[in-house]
């Protein structure tokens, strides 16, 4: 089996938080499932092996020319498997709607969500919510001014104007979570990413929308609400971009604390004709999120990255595999490949010049998708 070596000398198990022989589910002094933590530890071992995990957003509702079929992903098409990491963005449910911002049903979400962890792969979740002072999108252009998201954490926390519609849209996030069950009992444990970005200021929580006191306040209503709602199956993850750009104190600026956050990641993207660049900005900020990382005894991840449009054919073994393979990562997650938006992609299609390129990229023994942490798992 493919890496199957490699993956038991790393002793990791992804996998070893589902198991349908064990229909009670055992609690951690933590207060969340033994499940949960089992992910956590596993996530800091990734860390200290030469392999991490794959991931793509959105991979199995949508992609390239399809939408909502059953049993598709454009990667599963390209290399004949699936990621060991899914994402899904839970923008809207904060609303009430069925589907979040990108149409995605959240009753699909869920299905989806249940199945990858029966096949033995982890889940992460994001969330573009709306701006609960304006009744606009996280983004700033989405309103007339960028005043009126300067208040918006201030109106969202004790004592603030949109405090309970705040807590309202939480119990929403909380339900949620803890609806991920499956048939016979067992919370399926996630890594919740909200507020990602955030050194930014293109969304309402961003860097000049609020203080430091205020974004470390947002993290920890956020957390406290939903422990209170009884959810026992996240993990928090802490992902800026490269704003601080490799420099330690400004990436910890607005960091929440240790009580909060389980894994500490980057979002950093390739531009267009820049791909030299990222590579530098790449290895730069990873570096330092690595040992920030492991300073404060936590898992690392590259949380977002991707070329939109993947327009160098040999991008993923040229590019992005020499900077993956300097750092020591849980996993490596890429955006989604948008059905509805011609040229909003980040993972290769059948056909696309860089397909070939990916696969090689798969194959590399440092690379794990959904057949590999299922494997070791079967051992």
């Amino acid at each position: 089996m493919k890496k199957l070596i490699t993956l038991i000398a790393a002793a990791l198990l992804i996998a070893a938080c589902s198991n349908k022989q064990k229909p009670k589910e055992p609690m951690a002094d933590t207060g969340r499932t033994q499940r949960t933590e089992n992910l956590l530890v596993n996530l800091k071992a990734l860390c200290d092996s030469a392999v991490f995990m794959f991931g793509h957003h959105d991979d199995t509702v949508y992609g390239i020319g399809w939408a909502f079929d059953n049993d598709r992903s454009d990667v599963l098409s390209v290399c004949g498997d699936r990621p060991a990491l899914l994402s899904f963005d839970l923008g809207h449910l904060e609303l009430g709607d069925s589907v979040n911002l990108d149409g995605v049903p959240f009753s699909r979400m869920r299905q989806e969500i249940i199945s990858h962890f029966d096949h033995g792969g982890m889940v992460t979740l994001s969330w573009h919510l709306n701006n609960p002072l304006t009744g606009g999108t996280s983004w700033v252009e989405s309103t007339p001014s960028e005043e009126s998201h300067e208040g918006a954490v201030a109106a969202v926390l004790d004592g603030g104007q949109k405090h309970q519609l705040f807590l309202s849209w939480l119990d929403r996030v909380a339900d949620f979570l803890n609806s991920l069950v499956t048939p016979y009992g067992i919370h399926v444990p996630v890594l919740f990413r909200p507020w990602h970005e955030h050194t930014g200021s293109w969304f309402w929580w961003g860097q000049q929308h609020c203080t430091a006191q205020q974004y470390k306040a947002l993290w920890q209503l956020t957390v406290s609400r939903l422990r209170e709602q009884g959810v026992v199956n996240a993990l928090y993850a802490y992902s800026p971009g490269t704003e601080a750009d490799g420099d330690p104190k400004k990436y910890l600026e607005r960091y929440p604390g240790d009580d909060i956050i389980d894994l500490m990641g980057i979002d950093c993207y390739c531009q267009e004709g820049d791909v030299a660049n990222y590579a530098a900005n790449l290895d730069r900020n990873l570096a330092t999120v690595c040992a920030v990382a492991k300073q404060h005894h936590k898992a690392a991840a590259l949380t977002e990255t991707g070329f939109e449009g993947i327009k160098t054919d040999d991008w993923w073994t040229a590019t992005l595999a020499p900077v993956l393979s300097r750092h020591p990562l849980s996993y490596v997650l890429v955006w989604r490949n948008a059905h509805d938006k011609p040229g909003h992609f980040f993972a290769p299609y059948p056909g696309h010049p860089s397909a070939s390129d990916f696969v090689r990229f798969y194959n590399a023994p440092e690379t794990l998708f959904l057949r590999d942490v299922n494997a070791l798992y079967l051992q």
